[in-house]
């Protein structure tokens, strides 16, 4: 990038920082007389990092510190509600799912699944093409990060464009990398640990509405969304970038050779698999021995670096992105400062109007509005922790006042939210995708689109006849 370049850069992140600072103090010094201290304070912080998050003038976790900063230095609550966000179990379940992701890479099994089976499937475009779409999808259950599943793709995928040898412009080049960034968005539906927005979304139900579902029934919830999606969206962008007519017996071969060059399945991987069933297990019984997906996390962790019987040291699991941990507990304590502030009363009175209330009143208005306004807002406030963290309190207010449930509106929302496909910057799995610069932001408009309104059909649908069928809504 050039020096000029960086100016610009620079420049824009000054107005919109500067921007948000004018806007925070306006809010701070301008609301009614007869709004309280505690309040005022604590919608106008929220304001701010809404804007700084949303806008990313800064990185997020730097926004995160000015948060909490601003929650301790204006005290609109007391430190110990405005650091209480760490104390949640999503904060632990988000740094034991990065660790889990750091251990899983350290052993050679994700290679081995995707050396396999474009062996076994890679004859054809179709074939390789299948083979990817299935492991991005398996991925999601081993591997709790969005954007570590699209950079272990990465390298298949530029292994898999070197021996095909095809353009930048090819179809194929783009059926690949848009499909496993629209793939991996996917992936995370039907897994609550499988995306940050799921997990966040317990943790609102929790904090706001004082229930929780479980991984088990989030998947019953959710797997017929998660189906019809893989199904439908990948052969969108199959239709829309056709594959040129290519020989792929040299990838073929390749593909086995890599194979046979990982060698026999070792000690570790054995040991990977073994803690990762327990994991599972772990998840999927949590109805019936009450223990919080968090437990199965760090308890997979200490196997991983257990001496004797994990894989892996203690030294490498640490090294984690913890600007997302920061963002994980700096929203959440925002949650717990707004309820405990009295701020979350206001802000249910200016977004529930009687008109509003009325149509939310109607479950067949309610659920085709909130699927729609979700990706709209996604398009708007593209960090999907911090549409899920900003939206889902409004939603779930309003569902009280109307009478929905606010578990099925919280769910319906959340699942929404993950599907970012027209824009680059909706989701991190396009962003490593672009990033590779074999795709542009023009690539991803038409198959973008074309999923999101396939999506909206999709999960009103699910909506309307299954969730009803198994007794999710009345």
């Amino acid at each position: 990038m050039t020096s000029k370049e960086n100016s610009k850069v620079s420049l824009s992140q000054i107005i919109i920082l500067t921007a948000a600072t004018a806007l925070f103090l306006a809010v701070l010094y301008f609301l009614p007389e007869n709004i309280g201290w505690s309040e005022r304070a604590t919608i106008s912080i929220m304001v701010y990092g809404l804007i700084l998050w949303a806008f990313a003038p800064i990185p997020i976790g730097l926004t995160s510190m000015v948060v909490l900063s601003l929650l301790i230095l204006l005290r609109p609550v007391e430190i110990e509600t405005a650091l209480s966000g760490f104390a949640s179990p999503a904060v632990f379940l988000i740094i034991g799912g990065m660790m889990m992701a750091i251990g899983v890479n350290h052993t050679p099994l994700i290679r081995r699944m995707t050396y396999y089976l474009l062996a076994t499937m890679g004859s054809s475009a179709k074939g390789i093409y299948v083979g990817v779409g299935i492991i991005n999808q398996l991925q999601a259950f081993f591997i709790p990060a969005t954007a570590v599943r699209a950079s272990l793709m990465v390298p298949v995928l530029e292994s898999i464009i070197k021996e095909t040898d095809v353009g930048k412009n090819s179809n194929f080049n783009k059926l690949l990398y848009i499909g496993t960034a629209f793939g991996i968005s996917i992936s995370g539906v039907a897994v609550l640990t499988a995306a940050i927005g799921n997990i966040l979304t317990i943790e609102l139900l929790r904090l706001y509405v004082g229930t929780s579902i479980s991984y088990l029934q989030w998947f019953i919830y959710t797997a017929p969304i998660w189906l019809l999606l893989v199904f439908s969206v990948l052969y969108i962008i199959w239709k829309v970038y056709p594959p040129e007519e290519k020989s792929f017996e040299t990838l073929q071969k390749e593909m086995k050779k890599k194979n046979l060059e990982i060698g026999k399945i070792a000690t570790d991987e054995i040991k990977c698999i073994v803690i990762l069933t327990i994991t599972i297990l772990i998840w999927l019984t949590e109805s019936w021995h009450g223990y919080h997906p968090t437990f199965g996390a760090l308890f997979a962790v200490v196997l991983m670096a257990l001496p004797g019987i994990g894989f892996i040291e203690w030294r490498k699991l640490l090294n984690i992105n913890f600007g997302i941990v920061l963002l994980i507990g700096a929203t959440l304590s925002l949650g717990y400062s707004l309820i405990e502030s009295g701020a979350i009363d206001l802000l249910e009175i200016l977004v529930s109007p009687p008109v509003i209330v009325e149509i939310f009143s109607n479950p067949w208005l309610a659920i085709p509005i909130t699927v729609l306004i979700s990706h709209l807002y996604h398009l708007g406030v593209t960090n999907v922790s911090t549409a899920v963290i900003t939206l889902l309190p409004v939603l779930i207010s309003l569902s009280a006042q109307s009478g929905l449930d606010p578990v099925v509106m919280s769910v319906l929302s959340a699942v929404t939210l993950l599907l970012g496909f027209i824009l680059v910057v909706e989701t991190m799995p396009n962003v490593v995708a672009h990033s590779t610069g074999r795709v542009e932001q023009q690539d991803f408009l038409l198959p973008g689109i074309l999923s999101t309104i396939a999506s909206i059909f999709i999960i009103t649908l699910v909506a309307y006849t299954y969730w009803q069928w198994i007794g999710f809504w009345p």
